[in-house]
Protein backbone atom coordinates (compact mmCIF):
# COMPACT_ATOMS: atom_id res chain seq x y z
CA UNK A 1 0.00 0.00 0.00
CA UNK A 2 0.91 3.32 -0.72
CA UNK A 3 0.03 5.23 2.34
CA UNK A 4 1.33 8.57 2.71
CA UNK A 5 4.00 8.39 0.01
CA UNK A 6 3.47 11.79 -1.77
CA UNK A 7 6.74 11.75 -4.22
CA UNK A 8 5.31 10.69 -8.00
CA UNK A 9 8.26 8.25 -9.05
CA UNK A 10 7.35 9.17 -13.02
CA UNK A 11 8.17 5.94 -13.69
CA UNK A 12 11.87 6.13 -13.36
CA UNK A 13 14.53 5.07 -10.78
CA UNK A 14 15.96 7.60 -8.13
CA UNK A 15 19.16 8.92 -10.18
CA UNK A 16 16.63 9.13 -13.16
CA UNK A 17 14.24 11.03 -11.45
CA UNK A 18 16.73 13.36 -9.96
CA UNK A 19 18.57 13.76 -13.03
CA UNK A 20 15.20 14.59 -15.16
CA UNK A 21 14.21 17.09 -12.76
CA UNK A 22 17.43 18.76 -12.75
CA UNK A 23 17.13 19.46 -16.22
CA UNK A 24 13.91 20.66 -16.39
CA UNK A 25 14.73 23.10 -13.49
CA UNK A 26 17.52 24.48 -15.68
CA UNK A 27 15.53 24.68 -18.49
CA UNK A 28 12.75 26.53 -16.56
CA UNK A 29 14.85 29.34 -15.39
CA UNK A 30 16.83 29.48 -18.56
CA UNK A 31 13.76 29.56 -20.82
CA UNK A 32 11.29 31.21 -17.81
CA UNK A 33 8.67 28.44 -19.57
CA UNK A 34 8.46 24.93 -20.59
CA UNK A 35 5.80 22.44 -21.94
CA UNK A 36 6.24 18.89 -20.70
CA UNK A 37 3.62 16.84 -19.34
CA UNK A 38 1.26 17.37 -16.64
CA UNK A 39 2.67 14.86 -13.90
CA UNK A 40 6.05 16.09 -14.66
CA UNK A 41 5.29 19.77 -14.12
CA UNK A 42 4.08 19.36 -10.94
CA UNK A 43 6.68 17.04 -9.70
CA UNK A 44 8.86 20.01 -11.07
CA UNK A 45 7.11 22.66 -9.25
CA UNK A 46 8.23 21.20 -5.99
CA UNK A 47 11.80 20.71 -6.79
CA UNK A 48 12.41 23.64 -8.46
CA UNK A 49 10.43 26.14 -5.46
CA UNK A 50 12.27 26.02 -2.67
CA UNK A 51 15.50 26.35 -4.92
CA UNK A 52 14.23 29.82 -6.22
CA UNK A 53 13.62 30.22 -2.56
CA UNK A 54 17.17 30.08 -1.95
CA UNK A 55 17.91 32.15 -3.80
CA UNK A 56 16.63 35.27 -2.67
CA UNK A 57 19.77 35.14 -0.32
CA UNK A 58 22.60 35.30 -2.81
CA UNK A 59 25.60 33.87 -0.59
CA UNK A 60 28.19 31.89 -1.76
CA UNK A 61 26.49 29.17 0.54
CA UNK A 62 23.40 29.41 -0.99
CA UNK A 63 24.56 29.13 -4.56
CA UNK A 64 26.58 25.88 -3.81
CA UNK A 65 23.27 24.60 -2.25
CA UNK A 66 21.39 25.54 -5.55
CA UNK A 67 24.50 23.87 -7.79
CA UNK A 68 24.42 20.65 -6.02
CA UNK A 69 20.60 20.44 -7.19
CA UNK A 70 21.30 22.05 -10.97
CA UNK A 71 24.72 20.31 -11.45
CA UNK A 72 24.57 23.93 -14.26
CA UNK A 73 26.64 26.83 -14.13
CA UNK A 74 24.70 28.99 -16.46
CA UNK A 75 21.51 28.32 -14.74
CA UNK A 76 22.91 29.36 -11.65
CA UNK A 77 23.78 32.38 -13.03
CA UNK A 78 20.51 33.63 -14.65
CA UNK A 79 18.91 32.19 -11.17
CA UNK A 80 20.81 34.88 -8.89
CA UNK A 81 21.69 37.49 -10.86
CA UNK A 82 17.94 37.55 -13.14
CA UNK A 83 15.34 35.89 -11.79
CA UNK A 84 16.40 36.71 -8.30
CA UNK A 85 15.53 39.90 -8.93
CA UNK A 86 12.04 39.72 -10.05
CA UNK A 87 11.07 37.88 -7.28
CA UNK A 88 12.55 39.53 -4.00
CA UNK A 89 8.45 40.61 -3.55
CA UNK A 90 7.01 37.55 -3.49
CA UNK A 91 6.47 34.98 -0.25
CA UNK A 92 6.29 32.10 -2.40
CA UNK A 93 4.31 30.52 -5.66
CA UNK A 94 6.96 31.08 -8.39
CA UNK A 95 5.55 28.84 -10.89
CA UNK A 96 2.28 28.49 -12.39
CA UNK A 97 0.99 25.55 -14.56
CA UNK A 98 -1.58 25.78 -17.07
CA UNK A 99 -3.15 22.57 -18.93
CA UNK A 100 -2.73 22.41 -22.51
CA UNK A 101 -4.94 19.41 -23.53
CA UNK A 102 -3.56 15.84 -24.07
CA UNK A 103 -0.64 14.58 -26.65
CA UNK A 104 -1.38 13.28 -29.85
CA UNK A 105 0.82 10.13 -30.04
CA UNK A 106 0.19 8.76 -26.63
CA UNK A 107 -2.95 10.85 -25.47
CA UNK A 108 -0.34 12.02 -22.83
CA UNK A 109 -1.78 15.01 -20.73
CA UNK A 110 0.49 18.17 -21.75
CA UNK A 111 1.29 21.54 -19.21
CA UNK A 112 3.22 24.73 -19.61
CA UNK A 113 5.14 25.47 -16.86
CA UNK A 114 6.22 28.79 -16.73
CA UNK A 115 7.89 31.38 -13.79
CA UNK A 116 5.02 33.74 -12.91
CA UNK A 117 6.98 36.73 -12.77
CA UNK A 118 7.96 36.68 -16.39
CA UNK A 119 4.37 36.36 -18.15
CA UNK A 120 3.40 39.74 -19.23
CA UNK A 121 -0.48 38.68 -19.68
CA UNK A 122 -1.25 37.61 -16.42
CA UNK A 123 1.58 39.79 -14.28
CA UNK A 124 0.84 42.73 -12.31
CA UNK A 125 4.40 43.91 -12.81
CA UNK A 126 8.00 44.11 -11.11
CA UNK A 127 8.32 43.53 -7.50
CA UNK A 128 8.54 47.30 -6.73
CA UNK A 129 5.15 48.04 -8.40
CA UNK A 130 3.65 44.95 -6.07
CA UNK A 131 4.93 46.73 -2.55
CA UNK A 132 3.16 50.17 -4.02
CA UNK A 133 -0.05 48.03 -4.01
CA UNK A 134 -2.06 48.11 -0.87
CA UNK A 135 -2.46 44.36 0.88
CA UNK A 136 -4.78 42.70 0.12
CA UNK A 137 -6.99 40.29 2.64
CA UNK A 138 -8.47 36.66 1.96
CA UNK A 139 -11.73 37.36 4.06
CA UNK A 140 -15.27 37.93 2.27
CA UNK A 141 -16.43 41.85 2.10
CA UNK A 142 -19.87 42.21 3.83
CA UNK A 143 -22.94 42.77 1.72
CA UNK A 144 -22.48 46.63 2.38
CA UNK A 145 -19.03 46.72 1.23
CA UNK A 146 -20.02 44.43 -1.59
CA UNK A 147 -22.37 46.97 -3.18
CA UNK A 148 -20.06 50.05 -2.51
CA UNK A 149 -17.54 48.75 -4.56
CA UNK A 150 -20.18 47.81 -7.35
CA UNK A 151 -21.01 51.65 -7.59
CA UNK A 152 -17.23 52.62 -7.77
CA UNK A 153 -17.35 50.18 -11.04
CA UNK A 154 -19.95 52.21 -12.65
CA UNK A 155 -18.61 55.08 -11.93
CA UNK A 156 -15.99 54.85 -14.93
CA UNK A 157 -15.40 57.24 -17.70
CA UNK A 158 -18.00 57.79 -20.60
CA UNK A 159 -15.17 57.04 -22.94
CA UNK A 160 -14.05 54.20 -21.63
CA UNK A 161 -15.07 50.89 -24.06
CA UNK A 162 -11.95 48.33 -24.01
CA UNK A 163 -11.59 45.92 -21.54
CA UNK A 164 -7.70 47.18 -21.69
CA UNK A 165 -8.27 51.09 -20.32
CA UNK A 166 -10.66 49.47 -17.55
CA UNK A 167 -8.73 50.27 -14.26
CA UNK A 168 -9.49 46.37 -13.37
CA UNK A 169 -8.53 45.09 -17.03
CA UNK A 170 -6.95 42.25 -16.01
CA UNK A 171 -9.92 40.57 -13.55
CA UNK A 172 -11.11 38.22 -14.92
CA UNK A 173 -15.00 40.48 -14.60
CA UNK A 174 -13.14 42.84 -16.90
CA UNK A 175 -15.65 42.11 -20.28
CA UNK A 176 -18.88 42.15 -18.23
CA UNK A 177 -17.70 45.30 -16.76
CA UNK A 178 -17.26 46.71 -20.56
CA UNK A 179 -20.81 45.01 -21.77
CA UNK A 180 -21.75 46.88 -18.60
CA UNK A 181 -21.02 50.16 -19.18
CA UNK A 182 -21.39 50.17 -23.05
CA UNK A 183 -25.41 49.56 -22.10
CA UNK A 184 -25.47 52.03 -19.62
CA UNK A 185 -23.68 54.46 -22.53
CA UNK A 186 -26.73 53.35 -24.91
CA UNK A 187 -29.44 54.13 -22.32
CA UNK A 188 -28.10 57.65 -21.02
CA UNK A 189 -28.13 58.66 -24.73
Amino acid sequence: MRHGDKINNLGRKAAHRSALLSNLASQLIANKRITTTLAKAKALRTYVEPLITKAKENTTHQRRIVFSYLQDKEAIKELFDVVRLKIEGRPGGYTRIIKLGTRVGDNAELALIELVDYNDVYGKGTAADTEATAKRTRRGRSRRGAEGATTTATETPAEVTTATDLPAANDANADEAVIDNNSEQKTGE
